[in-house]
């Protein structure tokens, strides 16, 4: 029970820090698509001149902010809700079923990112966004798309790590330690 929780201890430190900075940024990339959009709508139906490049913009935010929010949803138990099974079975018997379900989503979590990455580093990722530039030191510069695929790799690999943090809670449940638990709904959704 104490090699579980001393596994355990780092994974919720280290999700506690990373998924606080992920809820931030979410906020962020949540303000400027809204910016982005009523931009697009101002240009568009008030001038009568649509920019080329709100739309993709607003896109490549919503991407970001899925990847860095929903870690911070999954932890909290807000994907998985099979409640009418689980309060049917003992709770032993919940929680078993419960890890395996987290063993199932954890390889389903690492095949994901493992072929994000592979379409981030192959031809996919190798083309250029139509509109979305950055600047650099020699002018303005096309985003690559690897950009956007990068945050399907983020966000899976925070999911992967919570999924993590979820096994070994779920393993110190079955081996009865749940009163040496801290609850999962403590954690603080502040961004602050």
């Amino acid at each position: 029970m104490a090699i579980l929780l001393g596994v355990l201890a780092p994974f919720q430190l280290f999700n506690d820090i990373v998924l606080r900075i992920g809820r931030g940024i979410a906020v962020v990339c949540i303000a400027a698509m809204v910016i982005a959009i009523l931009l697009q709508v101002f240009f568009r139906y008030v001038l009568g001149n649509a920019l080329p490049w709100p739309e993709e913009a607003a896109i490549f935010l919503m991407l970001w902010m899925t990847a860095v929010i929903a870690p911070s949803a999954y932890r909290r138990g807000g994907f998985v809700a099979l409640e009418i099974l689980t309060a049917a079975l003992p709770k032993k018997g919940a929680s078993a079923l419960a890890l395996v379900l987290l063993l199932i989503s954890g390889v389903v979590l690492m095949i994901g990112a493992q072929m994000g990455l592979g379409e981030m580093t192959s031809l996919a990722g190798k083309f250029k966004s139509a509109s979305l530039k950055y600047p650099t030191a020699d002018g303005w510069e096309k985003m690559p798309n690897s950009w956007q695929i990068a945050s399907l790799v983020t966000g899976l690999c925070l999911l992967f790590i919570v999924n993590i943090e979820l096994i070994l809670r779920n393993l110190i449940t079955l081996a009865g330690g749940e009163d040496r638990l801290r609850s999962a709904l403590d954690t603080e959704l502040t961004v602050e």
